[in-house]
């Protein structure tokens, strides 16, 4: 896989936008000293790669009554039953969260519940899921870290530029 080069213009942008997703082409624009259609371009352009894939709305969900957080460890009975099972977690909303894995569980899933009783019917309602044998499960206390913006910077950082003249 070729990583994708970018310039020094598309690092700033990538930075203003890491920054504060909302914040308008014509301003960024006025902040790098190009024109709002050069910002314009570029995004496009770094959509089209792939590398921006849209923006995400960040939302605090204790305060819609969905504070209760916790991870599933499932089990599977078979390896070729994780497909199907993904798929039926993602029937189930309060599963924000999948990650086909290693060890002990065949897909480890972040819920967020309103409190432990729903928690526990989810996890039921997982449980019940064809495949899975048994299920573990491990509650947070509090999130402190939910962010890839430090690993986002980090990689513009280290990241070589795409033209040499930079």
């Amino acid at each position: 896989m070729d990583v994708y080069k970018l310039d020094r213009t598309d690092k700033e942008i990538l930075r203003h936008l890491l920054e504060d997703a909302r914040k308008t082409y014509t301003d960024i624009a006025k902040d790098l000293q190009v024109s709002p259609g050069t910002v314009h371009v570029r995004v496009k352009k770094l959509e089209k790669a792939g590398i921006i894939r849209g923006a995400s709305l960040q939302l605090d969900y204790d305060q819609l009554g969905y504070g209760f957080i916790a991870f599933v460890g499932i089990y599977l009975s078979k390896t070729s039953t994780t497909h199907a099972v993904i798929e039926a977690l993602k029937h189930i909303p309060e599963v924000t969260v999948a990650h086909i894995a290693t060890g002990r569980f065949g897909i480890f899933a972040k819920i967020r519940c309103a409190n432990t009783k729903h928690a526990k019917d989810i996890i039921f309602k997982i449980s019940d899921i064809s495949g899975v044998t048994n299920t573990e499960t491990m509650i947070a206390l509090e999130e402190c870290i939910n962010s890839s913006k430090s690993l986002l910077a980090s990689i513009l950082n280290d990241l070589p530029f795409g033209d040499p003249a930079d």
